[in-house]
């Protein structure tokens, strides 16, 4: 299985709005999480082709960590593209791990930090996790620690525990005012993050 190297790596999936089409998904998805990668690409390739972004971000996932295929980055980046395009976080985020660690493209931490922004702004907590550390290192963005500090404030929000370590640390290089700023743009943040959709309909 392939590493994530250089950022966290958790995967979650949304249901699709047709149940027909969710329970296959759904198939395919608990086959991925016994090992049955086989049925996995079986339950997904044919919705994939068909459009459903869930079944691609799947079938992306396949082809990263060569489980039941073979390991075939160009395939990863085009179905994880297809899904990211209709606004998948799962395969925004993913596609920002292949290009900070430069898995078949050229490695950026721009094109990284774009992807994670994306899936960062739609609640999904790894690449909340990985803007904020991004944001508080300067890798791809503008070092900019108030910012870091109100995405780590998201993310605890969301209810990662380690967020909360990251948090108090960076409001120690912050003075007062900064931190009430940090605070009012995590109150922003999360007030357009549909958190009970996010956290609905995990397969895994």
């Amino acid at each position: 299985m392939r590493g994530f190297i250089r950022t966290l790596s958790i995967t979650a999936l949304a249901l699709s709005p047709c149940a027909l089409i969710a329970a296959d998904v759904e198939k395919g998805f608990a086959a991925f999480n016994v090992g049955d990668y086989a049925t996995s690409l079986a339950e997904c390739q044919p919705l994939a082709d068909e459009g459903n972004a869930a079944a691609q971000f799947c079938v992306g996932r396949l082809y990263a960590n060569g489980f039941g295929v073979d390991m075939d980055d160009t395939k990863a980046l085009y179905w994880y593209g297809a899904a990211a395009d209709q606004g998948y976080p799962d395969a925004q985020y993913n596609l920002g791990v292949m290009h900070a660690n430069g898995w078949g493209v050229e490695m950026s931490d721009d094109r990284a930090a774009d992807f994670y922004r994306s899936a960062a702004v739609q609640g999904y907590i790894p690449a909340v996790m990985s803007l904020a550390e991004i944001c508080h290192r300067g890798m791809g963005v503008k070092e900019d620690v108030v910012d870091a500090y109100a995405w780590y404030i998201v993310a605890a929000q969301l209810g990662n525990m380690d967020a909360e370590l990251r948090r108090d640390a960076a409001a120690e290089d912050l003075t007062p005012e900064e931190q009430v700023n940090g605070q009012k743009m995590a109150e922003e943040r999360l007030k357009a993050i549909d958190v009970e959709s996010m956290q609905a309909g995990r397969f895994d």
